[in-house]
């Protein structure tokens, strides 16, 4: 279903280095290293007894040390962006899979001066507050310091944890590559508009949305058949992932499998339980959804393959060109700021849109610290959702631009999940908001609901399935490896208690633990909940905005920048918003119970 005029763009990195092969690179490469053996040296160097030191003495150590990590991660997330900017565009490039596996071989050591340092800082107890306030750099960096010192009790015995990280690069790490690989490389031969075409498996699951059923049942079909084909090395990916978290959870006295990513997200169980006690409660309503969309198809209930189909007479479609102007249109009424930022992102080609074989499914943004600025990646065909995809992408994007504008240094930019995707949620909104309003008949209305809506559902509805499924596979895998049936077992389970009787039972998606990504890595888990966290959070913040208009802007851009230097709820509280209160999570679903009463009414 591809209508663009042009093939869509790929990105362009030359401007932070030549290429793979350059000198330049190679150079860094070497730099970086030096810079590691620097680091770690000095983290060995520190007095592992500091009552012989005064604060003044102490806080110079940390200064020196925070500005010397700080260099470092900027220097290591330029060369791992740029690697991997050839990596998940075409898995076949075999010097950009060498280089990366040379990267992550120099950069786990890195990794575990880093963790010695976060150790150090735990012995700091109850001075640390003494040591924060006793220069510019140490009182920049308070809250890296006291979340450094706090999370610093999950850690274990240094030996271990530098064990862990050598052996993460063979382990967890390599399942996670493997998974990537088969997923990008596997395609299908697939007929479509009367010519049989080698399909990439993005391009397939995108059939997903195609407005002929037939078409949707049969690129169904073939992807169950397809995802069969692989899932033996897939499941091994999951266990092997998922059983070397366990494991590192009991090692470093976590609670379960949700502690570390309830702190990573840097919210609370009370905050969790309330937003997932909301989208319980929800689910009815989209039910409500599921069922007007079966009669519309003619049907008593849903497929699976028509839970992505388009509804109304008048689908709308978009070249590349179209899809920029129509973003850049409507990013102008929300904020100059955004539009300046967008077009500079379309201008220097930011974007790698184009679906290609070897390349990786689905939608994501990197930022690229050496140049401040960020690259997205998307599988553009020509479909409203992906337009709202790269708007929301871009929006990922403007927010690195906002923590790099304000001079955050890369340990004020650590972003939680929860927060990273305010300013995607925000930027997606604005793009679908616009499409509806500018809607030229209620047939096209009814199209546009049903793009947003199917988004709503994904992330409400089919991510608190992924949630479930997450939660039962880690309980599951501390007793025994789980079977590719198991797995399938479990997805399709977690399915029946999110879309109850909303969809067809004999057709739901099992395999859809194959292609995810966010189930295999390692450092990621329960990498589902946030989406949610953000959709919702967004629909807020985007009521408030409706509310008082251009002057909300400036707080949200400071908002922005200050994402990787707060809890959750300390930054949500300056829009008076009660992350904790069910009664928040619940307004931002009314606004989603609105289209829906809507779209069952057109």
């Amino acid at each position: 279903m591809n209508q663009t005029t042009t093939p869509p763009p790929h990105w362009d990195l030359s401007n932070v280095y030549p290429a793979l092969d350059s000198p330049r690179l190679a150079a860094d490469m070497r730099d970086l290293e030096a810079q590691i053996a620097t680091l770690a040296e000095q983290v060995a160097g520190l007095p592992a007894d500091i009552t012989a030191y005064d604060d003044h003495q102490l806080a110079y150590l940390v200064g020196a040390m925070i500005e010397k990590i700080n260099a470092l991660l900027v220097l290591g997330g330029t060369i791992e962006a740029y690697i991997a900017s050839f990596v998940s565009t075409d898995s076949y490039n075999q010097q950009a899979m060498r280089l990366l596996s040379q990267f992550e071989q120099i950069f786990v050591r890195g990794q575990k001066a880093l963790t010695a340092f976060s150790a150090w800082v735990g012995t700091t107890g109850e001075r640390l507050p003494a040591l924060t306030t006793a220069n510019r750099v140490n009182q920049a960096h308070d809250f890296f310091l006291r979340e450094t010192r706090d999370q610093s009790r999950y850690l274990m015995p240094a030996a271990l944890e530098d064990l862990a990280a050598d052996l993460n690069l063979n382990g967890a790490n390599a399942w996670g590559k493997l998974q990537g690989t088969v997923t990008s490389q596997l395609s299908v031969d697939f007929e479509l508009d009367g010519q049989v075409q080698s399909l990439p498996m993005p391009a397939l699951i995108n059939l997903h949305g195609h407005p002929d059923e037939d078409v949707r049942k049969r690129a169904y079909q073939a992807e169950m058949k397809a995802w069969e084909s692989v899932q033996a090395p897939l499941a091994a990916a999951m266990n092997g992932i998922k059983g070397a978290v366990n494991v590192l959870n009991r090692r470093r006295g976590r609670e379960d499998s949700l502690h570390s990513a309830i702190d990573g997200a840097r919210i609370d169980r009370p905050t969790l339980e309330a937003m997932l006690g909301a989208m319980h409660d929800s689910f009815p309503t989209f039910r409500r959804y599921f069922h007007a969309k079966a009669r519309r198809l003619g049907k008593e209930k849903l497929a699976w393959w028509d839970v992505f189909a388009p509804a109304g007479k008048a689908e709308r479609t978009f070249s590349f060109e179209e899809a920029r102007s129509f973003i850049l249109q409507n990013f102008a009424a929300f904020s100059p700021d955004l539009e300046a930022f967008a077009r500079r992102a379309f201008d220097h080609r930011w974007i790698d849109a184009e679906q290609r074989k070897g390349k990786r499914g689905g939608a994501f943004c990197m930022g690229v610290p050496g140049v401040k600025e960020s690259r997205v990646l998307c599988n553009f065909d020509g479909s409203l959702d992906q337009v709202s995809t790269i708007a929301h992408e871009l929006g990922h994007a403007f927010h690195n631009e906002c923590m790099y504008a304000a001079g955050k240094t890369e340990l004020q930019q650590q972003t939680p999940m929860t927060l990273a995707e305010t300013a995607s949620i925000m930027c997606e909104t604005i793009v679908v908001e616009a499409a509806l309003r500018q809607a030229a008949s209620p047939g096209e209305e009814l199209n546009i609901l049903e793009t947003g809506l199917i988004g709503d559902a994904q992330v409400i509805v089919d991510i608190y399935s992924r949630y479930l499924f997450e939660k039962e596979v880690f309980e599951r895998r501390e007793a025994a490896e789980l079977s590719p049936e198991e797995l399938c077992e479990i997805m399709e389970r977690a399915q029946k208690a999110t879309y109850g009787d909303g969809l067809d039972e004999r057709y739901l998606h099992k395999y859809m633990w194959t292609w995810k990504p966010h189930y295999y890595s390692a450092d990621r888990s329960f990498y589902n909940f946030p989406y949610s966290f953000g959709l919702l959070f967004g629909i807020g913040l985007y009521a408030i905005y409706q509310q008082r208009g251009p002057a909300f802007v400036p707080d949200y851009q400071r908002l922005l920048a200050s994402t990787g230097e707060a809890p959750a709820a300390d930054l949500a509280a300056r829009f008076g918003i009660d992350i904790r209160s069910q009664a928040f999570w619940e307004n931002s679903l009314g606004v989603i119970a609105a289209r829906i009463d809507r779209y069952t009414k057109i």
